[in-house]
């Protein structure tokens, strides 16, 4: 792996690092090569290379694509599915869903606004749509949890 991609010592903020993580998400998006030439095609956009929470969520993300998939497809206005959600929504939803469900260090609201706002940056007025899909998420998980 080339050195740009050694990260560690990147300092970004929690947003920041979702917000690379969605970037390569959504370019992994257009491309079936293996996780790691998206990478490292990739590592240049970012000054100072990839930090390491976007990689570690984007290798998670997508080790667990089809699971994450499934549970979008739930919440989806009957006669959609997941291939018709536009690019950016679907990375940002993949995002924040993988981190509601895996990382317990965010908190589920700071999944969900964080997401909101990525739509609200990258999406064409998604963001409703964006937030309404993880609350419904939400809603019908805190139910099975009772």
């Amino acid at each position: 792996m080339s050195n740009d991609l050694n990260s560690s010592q990147i300092k970004l903020t929690r947003s920041e690092a979702r917000e690379q993580a969605f970037m390569l998400l959504f370019s992994k998006s257009f491309d079936d090569e293996p996780l790691e030439t998206t990478l490292e095609d990739n590592a240049e956009m970012f000054e100072g290379g990839i930090c390491g929470y976007a990689q570690s969520v984007v290798s998670a993300i997508e080790d667990k694509k089809d699971e994450l998939d499934t549970e979008i497809s739930k919440y989806l206005k009957k006669g959609w599915s997941v291939s018709r959600i536009s690019k950016p929504s679907l990375a940002i939803l993949r995002l924040a869903l993988y981190e509601i469900k895996y990382v317990d260090s965010v908190p589920e609201s700071v999944s969900v606004n964080e997401a909101v706002e990525l739509a609200k940056k990258y999406t064409i007025d998604e963001s409703k749509f964006v937030n309404g899909i993880l609350g419904s998420y939400l809603r019908n998980n805190s139910e099975e949890a009772k």
